[in-house]
């Protein structure tokens, strides 16, 4: 059961419909959701900066279909003046002078940023563990993690400290927080968001996605946010209007990959509601989907690597040792120390995947096997409007339970992975609870630009 929040609207809808009517209500709204997130760092860690940001709501416009809306920012995406770390020692002090573009068009809706969310390091890491700040716990039960790699943001909406939060996805880093606490999270159509101020970690594969509590609050800011951005290439436009859509299609490889029981009873319940719903239910195949992890892992490291070798100790990040030491003995001994454990680990496998002699072998491979997997995403389309898998192999992981174990870590990435591989939206969805009483989810996959029938389709489940 998710906490509830005393005396305040706890979704974006009520909060505007408040500052319409009263403008005041807007400062009360932020003053509100800053005293929350105070109240729960101690218990929950899932901050690394909060701002005191009242005296900003009355400098947005209340007319603004965000207006008088707390939200929670990972702590990749920038906000000018305000310190944005990515979770790294490398960025402790980082204070960008720009605003990224989903925030500036969050901002300007009349949303307020009352905090910057912990995440793992750079974004790498499914537990929330990773972080230079200490690790994420769960709302829900403080034995477990919160997910990552946007852990803090997941937290924070699911604790009633925001109705918004915004995160990260490069391989499920969205999803797999929103299953695990039980909320709703959303990585849409790579490029409908702009990357323009995110911290890179794997540029093909990163999206920015929204988590909430309902598919109406998601909707919202998704579409204050979308569109084509002459600071990010790679942005575009994508959809405007929900399709038609009446076939849903249970990727069959995903009932094995290590899903547990309870991940399969979810399957099963979120099957049978949409059978309830009139949506014929079928199984499709993509036998590609077992080579899905490590194709991914391969790609994002060796973005990775690319990405954080601007992170040298002489022009990007914080420095340890003395200019007279000479450049190399400065680089070796900053990175040595500034970058943590699983940082380290995914630059020195990219940086040995993309290496002379294993290019072909790994990264070149790991490239066909993404096409691959996108030819066979695009078949299983054409027969179906959407594809439903859970989102998680089972509940939230014990806090400390896949430290030991990194490769336990990454095969649960098996179906979050694949809409990142593709560039596909996808959302997941409460749905369910395990053995523990803690909540499960399942992840409904999109075509390219099909993001708003995505989210009519998730609309229409969370409602019944």
């Amino acid at each position: 059961m998710l906490p509830n929040v005393p005396d305040q609207p706890t979704t974006a809808t009520d909060l505007t419909a408040a500052t319409r009517a009263d403008p005041r209500s807007a400062a009360r709204a932020v003053e509100h959701a800053v005293t929350r997130a105070a109240q729960e760092q101690a218990r929950l860690n899932a901050f690394i900066t909060i701002i005191d940001a009242a005296a900003s709501a009355t400098d947005r416009p209340v007319e603004g279909p965000l207006a008088g809306v707390p939200v929670v920012v990972k702590d990749n995406i920038c906000v000018a003046g305000t310190r944005t770390t990515a979770a790294s020692r490398m960025l402790a002090d980082f204070v960008p002078p720009y605003t990224a573009t989903v925030v500036e068009r969050l901002e300007a809706a009349g949303a307020v940023v009352v905090a910057k969310a912990n995440l793992d390091e750079f974004g790498m890491g499914s537990t929330n563990e990773n972080s230079a700040f200490g690790p994420v716990v769960n709302p829900l039960a403080n034995d477990r993690v919160a997910g990552g790699s946007s852990g803090g943001s997941a937290a924070a909406v699911a604790a009633g400290v925001v109705p918004l939060a915004l995160g990260t996805d490069t391989g499920g880093s969205v999803r797999l927080p929103a299953a695990f606490c039980g909320v709703i999270g959303f990585k849409p159509t790579y490029g409908a968001l702009s990357r323009y101020g995110v911290i890179s970690y794997a540029s093909s594969l990163d999206q920015v996605g929204v988590m909430a509590r309902s598919v109406a609050d998601v909707r919202l800011a998704f579409d204050v946010m979308r569109g084509p951005d002459p600071r990010d290439a790679t942005s575009r436009s994508v959809g405007g209007t929900a399709g038609k859509a009446s076939r849903i299609g249970v990727i069959t490889e995903l009932a094995g990959h290590g899903m547990s029981d309870d991940a399969l009873a979810s399957l099963e319940q979120a099957k049978e509601r949409f059978t309830g719903l009139g949506y014929e239910v079928v199984e499709v195949s993509l036998p590609s989907s077992a080579h899905a992890v490590a194709a991914y892992y391969v790609i994002a490291t060796a973005e990775a690597s690319s990405n954080l070798a601007r992170y040298d100790g002489m022009s990007y990040g914080g420095r340890v040792g003395a200019n007279a030491a000479g450049q190399e003995d400065v680089m070796t001994a900053t990175r040595g120390s500034l970058f943590g454990r699983e940082v380290k680990r995914r630059i020195l496998l990219g940086s040995f995947a993309l290496s002379a002699g294993y290019y072909d072998a790994y990264y070149g491979r790991a490239m066909r096997v993404r096409s691959l997997l996108s030819r066979e995403l695009a078949a299983a389309h054409a027969g179906c409007d959407l594809l439903l898998s859970p989102t998680a192999t089972g509940e939230a992981y014990g806090l400390g339970e896949k430290l030991t174990d990194p490769i336990a870590m990454y095969v649960g990435d098996v179906a979050t992975c694949l809409a990142n591989l593709a560039g596909l939206p996808a959302i997941s969805l409460p749905c369910g609870t395990g053995g523990s009483g803690l909540p499960l989810g399942v992840q409904l996959l999109g075509a390219a630009g099909s993001d708003d029938t995505l989210l009519a389709v998730a609309s229409s489940f969370a409602s019944a």
